[in-house]
């Protein structure tokens, strides 16, 4: 990262801290976790549990769940992550989750809870670190058992804060670094995304747009920045250090979303993505589009893409963005 990059960045990080009018404590429940979105609250630490230990889990990527409704945005360090997933939930709105492996911002927010398919698509990884504000009551179990190192603000509180210039719940922001002392590396991204030429074929591809019911995605190809520009509900997708969102690879992946067992606060059924199985997607790289098939056999797999012929197709150095839409 250059100089300038880094100096921003902390600039970033300074302006958020001094928004900060109180420590954590405040809008927190009962259970010393900061309020929510009403769908449950996050987990607190047995009392024989220690204190995060940041070096423990260097090994693992970090996942973040990242809030995108439109009071959320602009986010903070979304562009580190070396793959975003999109996922539909209540209300046909869209949730993020960021995974870091290569670089660790120092700050990424606004910071949401988690959903019961986040745990079939950590699967993949080897015991991620899980980072969300909290989950249903009843999805909490699942989240214990689940083989993930979960860090919400009630068990690692030091690592979240809230910025009193936004309105809660689209205000809590984590520190990575209090996570994870470094970052993993390219090892840890068991996704098994493949890097290099692209495929033969495919059709020239200058803009596709992803529709959720309450939540548009658009994806621009510049072959200036050769990136494809995210933009969201119409209006460009940027971070709060101004720079805009611009992955090397995107991927449209229909996949089956069904009901869960969860509701939020509002009764409205929380959509659970399947991410293990086989189907169709669409590549984007390179200002072309081609079409191909996924396949995940297993949850502990990670997901191959292939032309129709069967060969691997790659995808392009650079952030990836996998949107997961209803086939």
């Amino acid at each position: 990262m250059g100089r300038k990059a880094r100096g921003r960045r902390a600039t970033t990080v300074a302006l958020l801290a001094a928004t900060v009018t109180a420590a954590l404590a405040v809008g927190c429940t009962g259970s010393g976790a900061p309020a929510d979105d009403g769908r449950g609250q996050a987990r607190t630490p047995a009392p024989t549990q220690s204190p995060a230990d940041p070096v423990s889990r260097a090994g693992s990527v970090l996942a973040v769940k990242i809030d995108n409704v439109r009071a959320a945005r602009p986010q903070t360090g979304l562009n580190s992550a070396d793959v975003v997933y999109a996922e539909q939930v209540e209300g046909g709105l869209s949730r993020l989750m960021a995974v870091y492996a290569t670089e660790l911002p120092e700050v990424v927010g606004p910071v949401r809870s988690a959903r019961e398919s986040d745990l079939e698509l950590l699967r993949q990884f080897e015991r991620p670190t899980l980072a969300f504000s909290g989950a249903h009551s009843k999805l909490t179990p699942l989240i214990n058992k689940a083989p993930l190192d979960a860090q919400t603000p009630g068990k690692v509180a030091d690592a979240y804060f809230r910025d009193s210039d936004r309105a809660s719940p689209h205000n809590l922001y984590l520190r990575p670094n209090k996570l994870l002392s470094s970052a993993p590396g390219e090892d840890a991204l068991t996704t098994g995304f493949r890097y290099g030429a692209a495929p033969e074929g495919g059709q020239r591809e200058t803009s596709r747009t992803v529709r959720y019911p309450a939540a548009r995605f658009t994806f621009t190809w510049s072959a200036d920045q050769g990136r494809w520009l995210v933009s969201q509900d119409g209006r460009p997708t940027v971070t709060t250090d101004g720079k805009r969102v611009a992955p090397a690879t995107v991927v449209v992946q229909h996949v089956k979303v069904r009901q869960s067992e969860f509701s939020d606060f509002l009764g409205s059924n929380s959509p659970y993505t399947e991410t293990v199985g086989s189907g169709e997607a669409e590549v984007l790289r390179d200002g072309r589009a081609y079409d191909v098939r996924w396949e995940r056999e297993k949850a502990t797999d990670g997901t191959e893409f292939t032309t129709n012929d069967g060969a691997p197709v790659n995808f392009a150095r650079g952030q990836v963005w996998v949107v997961l839409v209803k086939a």
